[in-house]
């Protein structure tokens, strides 16, 4: 699924969002991570507003020791450093999109990839969930605040309550479902995330400002 998009933008036409513009200064870093073949490549793709920049190579027999595919036995292609999309939220705010690759032997390059983060989104897929643990520890380790999204693969249903045991999530960290493929849902993700960060951080001044919340 990573490698697979369903709607979005191949070809810039009339309606292509302008040039970003040299007022544009505030640059806000977001980091989708997740296992190997959640969909992190797709979600980039298909909400970025340019064609996004990644780093997929053709899958050969070589990596057949190395990366489990029997749960992804479609997947073709795999991101070996990462993948990158923008979106402008106004003139000023420009949102930059970083897909991490998932299998373990590139793990070294997350902590390189969470430096300068504003949050990140955790993709999970539910049939492997057990492969989440590792970006949600790093995530953790770093203090990076996250979201977990559910990406639709079609498998068995499990209940939010279940999905947030099988992860020990914190009650306060957002648990949704999305398909990758879909630019609405992907952008659900992304306001869901962009929502979390400012009520934490309106949480974080007010403790450090008490007397500005009353």
């Amino acid at each position: 699924m990573d490698s697979v998009t369903s709607d979005a933008r191949t070809s810039q036409g009339a309606d292509a969002p302008a040039p970003l513009g040299a007022q544009a200064d505030n640059g806000l870093k977001i980091v989708v991570v997740g296992g190997f073949g959640v969909g992190k490549t797709t979600l980039v793709r298909s909400v970025s507003e340019i064609r996004p920049l990644n780093t997929e190579e053709t899958m050969t027999q070589a990596g057949a020791a190395v990366d489990d595919i029997s749960e992804v036995r479609g997947k073709s292609a795999t991101t070996v450093a990462f993948d990158f999309g923008r979106i402008t939220l106004d003139a000023r705010n420009v949102l930059y999109l970083f897909g991490a690759p998932g299998q373990e032997r590139f793990w070294f390059l997350w902590d390189r990839l969470f430096s300068g983060t504003l949050g990140a989104v955790v993709l999970v897929d539910t049939r492997r969930i057990d492969d989440s643990w590792y970006a949600i520890d790093r995530l953790e380790h770093h203090g990076t605040p996250f979201i977990v999204a559910i990406n639709d693969f079609g498998g068995s249903a499990h209940t939010p309550a279940q999905i947030r045991e099988a992860l020990d999530l914190d009650p306060r960290v957002p648990l949704l479902d999305c398909d990758a493929r879909s630019r609405e849902s992907s952008k659900r993700v992304l306001i869901t995330l962009v929502e979390h960060l400012k009520t934490l951080y309106a949480a974080e001044s007010a403790l450090k400002s008490p007397e500005l919340a009353l």
